[in-house]
């Protein structure tokens, strides 16, 4: 009976599928899988996997005889450096603010919470993904891939079915967060821009100035490959560190003393203090794609491994952003501390053009993971001469949404509040600890389960919360009403 299973088994393994971008169809086992639509396994018979072939572009990081060439491989060292460029953004600039929501106390013992948390959930999905690489032989595996393929190969016929329902929660969550992030990005130039030009030549509406950089943004997201936005991500990354530093020199001049903050804030100002620490730590993003990329995977777990080193080194940076900050400006910290910075000094204007250029230039680089998402679904309902001009219709509209919403909601510190309860808080919790319990399945013990449970209830109860409190605030700020 045995022998008659594996050879049952056997044909559904080699037998696969090849959908390539452009709709052909051919048989093999080449292509780098990113989309697993059905499991082989014992349970479906008949069936076989659909593996989705790279495009032009992902395709110049493969061989001729269709294998990842070890030159494209990152060391470890790099793949710290990529972990701190993905996960050092403006949500370091907000972590000041965070504390103002939480108290100096609470705040930096619910950072060191989140952090851990956080961390946890990273090590979860990259066990998950090596786990399933191994289950399915296949050499990677995007988020949502993972996700999909948890499903996929489960020993459970209901849970089966949920595989590509799985998947497209995980898109459509992944492309919230980065037009979130988008969001965000527009508000926190629009800003930085207003405190200088507004103490030079008057008082100029917000919205003016949110108009002058929407054109060279539609220009930056024209830029269709990767290839040619690394210069400008690279000018970004210097531009934040070199501000960072200034900004730690401006926060350690006449510091108070600690008594002076309030330890602890309000009950009902904690869901803000959720919503913005965890945005500025959703960097679950990156992991699995630099894991991808590593020469030596291994290397990202274990107690001193890749993803460890590199976050605690981003935990405490953050940590340091919040609590000098805090300490520093106090109840009226803004939504960035580069907004609190002095705006008649040489340095503190240095540091609002750098910090607001930096992002401007980041913002290409997060349209491009909802453009990479939703395109796909377009290409099927367009004909393939109209392929350049949907993808750029796509991508312009993309950023007139983002526009919008930045334009209708001007406040950063509830914007950023909102995306990390909303998108960030799916990504970073409940979904690594769903795909966790479902990964393990049947071998899942109990301490694990209730772990996953509870690291679930957590993010769903961070969510809730944190966008009632978020919505209701900004609800408050469009009636005229102060908020809390």
């Amino acid at each position: 009976m045995m022998d008659m299973e594996e050879q049952e088994v056997e044909p559904l393994i080699s037998d696969v599928l090849v959908v390539t971008r452009s709709g052909t169809e051919r048989r093999g086992r080449e292509g780098i899988v990113s989309d697993i639509s059905i499991p082989s396994s014992p349970e479906v018979h008949g069936r076989s996997k659909k593996i989705l072939v790279p495009s032009d572009a992902e395709s110049d990081l493969l061989s001729e005889d269709g294998e990842a060439e070890t030159d494209h491989k990152i060391s470890n060292t790099d793949t710290i450096i990529h972990m701190l460029k993905g996960n050092i953004g403006t949500g370091i600039l907000a972590m000041p603010d965070a504390i103002k929501n939480s108290g100096l106390l609470v705040g930096n013992i619910g950072l060191v919470f989140m952090a851990t948390i956080c961390i946890h959930c990273m090590h979860i999905l990259v066990n998950s993904s090596q786990e399933l690489c191994k289950r399915t032989n296949l050499p990677f595996l995007t988020y949502s891939d993972v996700a999909e393929t948890c499903f996929a190969t489960s020993s459970s016929p209901r849970l089966r079915a949920f595989a590509p329902t799985a998947r497209t929660v995980i898109d459509v969550f992944l492309c919230i967060t980065q037009l979130g992030f988008c969001c965000v990005y527009f508000v926190f130039v629009s800003q930085n821009l207003e405190q200088i030009f507004n103490h030079y030549y008057g008082e100029i509406n917000y919205h003016i100035y949110m108009a002058i950089i929407l054109i060279p943004m539609l220009f930056l997201v024209s830029i269709r490959n990767l290839k040619y936005l690394s210069p400008v991500s690279m000018l970004a990354n210097i531009l934040q560190f070199i501000g960072l530093g200034i900004i730690f020199f401006y926060v350690f001049q006449d510091l108070p003393c600690t008594w002076d903050r309030k330890a602890f804030a309000s009950i009902g100002q904690l869901p803000l203090f959720f919503g913005t620490a965890i945005y500025a730590f959703e960097g679950i993003g990156v992991v699995l794609p630099l894991e991808n990329q590593m020469k030596t995977s291994a290397d990202m777990k274990g107690w001193n491994g890749v993803l460890n080193t590199s976050m605690v080194i981003v935990s405490c940076l953050y940590i340091a952003v919040a609590f000098f900050g805090y300490l520093k400006y106090g109840d009226s910290v803004a939504g960035s501390i580069t907004l609190n910075l002095p705006v008649n000094e040489f340095m503190a204007m240095l540091v609002k053009l750098m910090m607001s250029l930096a992002v401007f230039f980041t913002y290409a680089l997060q349209v491009y993971v909802p453009v990479d998402i939703i395109n796909p679904f377009i290409q099927k309902r367009v004909s393939p001469q109209n392929y350049l001009k949907a993808e750029y219709a796509l991508r312009f509209s993309l950023v007139m949404l983002t526009f919008g919403l930045a334009a209708a909601i001007p406040k950063l510190d509830l914007f950023i509040s909102l995306v990390g309860a909303v998108s960030s808080s799916t990504l970073a919790m409940m979904a690594p600890a769903v795909i966790d319990t479902v990964t393990q399945g049947e071998r899942c013990s109990w301490p694990r389960a209730f772990k996953n449970v509870i690291l679930f209830i957590l993010g769903f109860f961070g969510f809730i919360t944190g966008s009632y409190v978020s919505i209701r605030n900004i609800i408050k700020y469009f009636v005229g009403e102060d908020e809390p």
